[in-house]
């Protein structure tokens, strides 16, 4: 087994305790709290009232502690007792350990609290501009103190940090077929053709997807859902496309047919862009689903089932700007 290592909290650095049947760690913690309360009271009677626990039991597990480190921590006087120098040494740890605990429950219960917890919600680089926003302005007017952590990325990383726990809820297209996933269906998005203004095919209004198929292609990397779409899309029409370029944004990839690098089928443009021109393709049906995900059998806190619900709710108007 390897030893302990030295975590980053974002705080500070620390190294973590070793943890096994025999380790102080594991031995001691029970007893901190207990000892903790008798050293800030100085004295056994009080402490046990404060704890609630019978003065006996308490004696017993500071005694036990005593006898564990092999030190005296109390010197008892009567009813009441003093720390000795190594129960001063301990109780300085003792305090922060336990200060930094109860930090810590605070945090961990906060994160469940409907009205002040977090949501960490994963989303497509193409819902970013505008959809996101909107769904978040739309939760917050309701739940105006949760908090967001947001990601985006492309389908199938945002999947693995939702199978990891990092995230609680992403925004995917195309909806996951794994079991392990639960999505439900949102709203469909067209994608258009995007060719050069100077293309022989920019005077158009709608083609058949076919009609390119002699044509390069800009397309994402793969892995991306949108470019398992195109190929998809490109299989129905009869042709596989050949990529020129692969990208990571499909911003950059307009850019790239606004050079005349190739074709490329992405979602509209918010804002219009100078150079290219979007063309509706009628055969295929060029449509994504876009639909909400979350890890399967595992319960989502308040605030994240709030905003999933929240989400659902939205369905069939995700995309009203498009």
């Amino acid at each position: 087994m390897s030893g302990p290592e030295s975590v980053d909290s974002g705080e500070q650095r620390y190294r973590v305790a070793e943890l096994g049947p025999e380790e102080p760690a594991v031995l001691l913690a029970p007893r901190l709290a207990r000892f903790a309360a008798v050293a800030r009271l100085e004295h056994v009677t009080q402490a046990a009232a404060l704890l609630g626990v019978p003065q006996p039991t308490l004696s017993r597990a500071v005694a036990g502690l005593e006898e564990e480190l092999g030190v005296d921590l109390l010197a008892r006087q009567g009813r009441t007792v003093r720390l000795t120098r190594a129960g001063r040494l301990l109780l300085a740890s003792v305090e922060r350990a336990l200060a930094e605990l109860e930090r810590g429950a605070e945090a961990a219960r906060a994160e469940a609290d409907p009205a002040v917890g977090l949501v960490a919600f994963g989303f497509l680089h193409t819902m970013g501009p505008d959809a996101v926003p909107a769904l978040l302005r739309g939760f917050r007017a309701e739940h105006p103190r949760v908090r967001f952590q947001l990601v985006q990325d492309y389908g199938a990383a945002m999947l693995e940090r939702l199978r990891a726990g990092e995230l609680d809820l992403c925004l995917v297209a195309p909806l996951p077929e794994d079991p392990a996933f639960a999505a439900r269906p949102l709203d469909e998005q067209r994608l258009h053709l995007v060719v050069p203004a100077d293309h022989r095919l920019a005077g158009r209004r709608r083609i058949r997807l076919a009609e390119v198929a002699e044509e390069p292609f800009v397309g994402l990397e793969q892995g991306y859902g949108l470019r398992a779409i195109t190929d998809g899309f490109c299989a129905e029409a009869g042709f596989v496309p050949r990529l020129a370029f692969e990208g990571e944004e499909a911003e950059t990839l307009r850019g790239l047919v606004a050079a005349g690098l190739g074709v490329a089928l992405l979602p509209p443009a918010l804002v219009p862009r100078p150079g290219v021109v979007e063309l509706e393709v009628t055969a295929p049906r060029t449509r994504r689903a876009i639909g909400l995900a979350w890890a399967a059998g595992r319960p989502l806190a308040p605030p994240a089932r709030a905003f999933r619900d929240f989400v659902l709710s939205r369905r069939g108007r995700l995309l009203q700007h498009d």
